[in-house]
């Protein structure tokens, strides 16, 4: 049965998508929204604020692979299901300790609840998402990483100025468990899914990319992705461009508040204004990339030159240290996180487009954020090292341009073969290379 004009249902799992991604960093964003009356309450300098500001992260990191493995073992639904259960929780136990000991604590063990959502999301790649559309659910999906910020930025600062900022914890909180409840209820995979079109079935299930090279189904393993030259090479794309999304989602509001001397409700105001613009053009961005590749060009890895592309753009952060006006500056800054997050929406597309088993598409996300996050631990603390040293953020937004260029030369210079087992990759044409 042929897909109808009508049969888009599954738009309705990548909005649960973006709003998974939205929620949580919505939860992360929480402590920067909250973080003047929080570090005045238990007497925090600059450096102790940095270290908590990347507490999430620690663990986080060290939990992004296994979280692959499990996905890859448990699917999908499960392990989202428990990923936002367990950071939720830990959310709202912020919101009542009364020790730096213990907002470290609870910070870090969000971040083993958040080191589900990108695996997961990179194997909902695989399960849900016709080739001609992986850049557009990828984008869709880590826009929600700039739409929460933003929401973040003006909500939550309304609740930290009008409830405290404990109260801004509770409201992260409530939001998650109330996804919970709507991914167990409709979530399931398209051959399972009684709200799906079939004619629209037929064609995920056609279209889907499940070209497994080795016939066992079993995939490469986690030894074979750390062989692969492009996975190397996308991790590190994925890192120089990472850094500059933390870089700004922790420290944008104390920059506001303590460089521009903006107050707390105003500051959200313009924090949040370059994670919406950057929303919309992240999306056009990666629906344009699908438009202007055919199916050959996705297979031999010629998205790279678009994540190259946005990188470039992104690195116009350099320019920051020359200007004064705050709206200029925050022009400069949408510019920015547009081009990160546009980087990181297509990297998660390329390495699906490069890689061969949908065995591993779970591990091999994970590695991805793994590599990206390696770089955003150290983004909020090189970040307090160099404000407390300089006395400004120009030296910061100098480190995070150089970065975001050496990230577009990684992608075009290092994810040139597709992700397979050598026997195989030795079977494929130069054309695929």
């Amino acid at each position: 049965m042929p897909e109808t004009p009508s049969s888009k249902r599954r738009l309705f799992v990548y909005a649960l998508m973006f709003l998974l991604a939205a929620i949580n960093y919505i939860d992360r964003s929480a402590l920067s929204v909250a973080a003047a009356p929080l570090a005045k309450e238990f007497q925090l300098d600059p450096v102790q604020l940095g270290y908590l500001f990347s507490s999430f992260l620690w663990l986080y990191v060290v939990c992004l692979v296994p979280m692959g493995l499990i996905v890859d073992r448990l699917g999908s639904r499960t392990v989202n299901a428990l990923g936002i259960g367990v950071w939720s929780a830990a959310t709202a136990l912020t919101g009542v300790v009364g020790s730096f000991g213990a907002l470290i604590a609870t910070r870090v063990a969000m971040g083993v609840g958040e080191a589900t959502t990108y695996p997961a999301a990179g194997r909902v790649v695989r399960e849900w998402v016709p080739r001609s559309e992986r850049a557009l659910f990828t984008t869709i999906f880590n826009s929600g990483a700039y739409f929460g910020p933003a929401v973040g930025a003006l909500g939550l600062s309304w609740v930290a100025g009008v409830a405290g900022w404990r109260a801004t914890f509770f409201v992260c909180a409530v939001a998650g468990f109330v996804w919970l409840a709507a991914w167990l209820i409709w979530f399931r995979q398209p051959e399972q899914t009684t709200w799906l079109h079939p004619g629209e079935r037929a064609m995920i299930l056609r279209e889907r990319g499940d070209d497994v090279v080795d016939e066992s189904g079993t995939g490469i393993g986690l030894a074979g992705l750390l062989r692969s030259r492009s996975m190397l090479g996308m991790m590190l794309t994925q890192g120089c461009a990472v850094y500059t999304q933390y870089l700004f989602l922790t420290w944008l509001p104390t920059y506001l508040q303590a460089a521009r001397g903006i107050s707390m409700i105003k500051s959200g105001w313009l924090t949040a204004l370059p994670y919406f613009g950057a929303v919309i053009l992240t999306i056009m961005f990666g629906r344009l990339s699908d438009s202007l590749l055919t199916a050959d060009a996705v297979r031999s890895g010629r998205r790279r030159s678009a994540v190259a592309l946005a990188m470039l753009v992104a690195s116009v952060i350099l320019l920051t240290p020359f200007v004064s006006d705050v709206y200029v500056i925050l022009v400069l800054i949408m510019i920015a996180l547009s081009g990160v997050a546009t980087t990181v929406g297509l990297n998660i597309a390329l390495l699906s487009d490069m890689l061969r088993s949908r065995a591993d598409a779970g591990r091999a996300t994970g590695l991805l954020i793994l590599g990206g996050n390696i770089f955003g631990i150290l983004a909020p603390i090189v970040t307090g090292y160099v404000v407390s040293v300089t006395g400004s953020f120009d030296t910061a937004f100098v480190v995070a341009g150089c970065l975001l260029v050496c990230g577009a030369l990684s992608s075009l210079l290092l994810t040139r073969r597709p992700i397979v087992a050598r026997s195989a990759a030795a079977a494929l044409t130069t054309t695929e290379a």
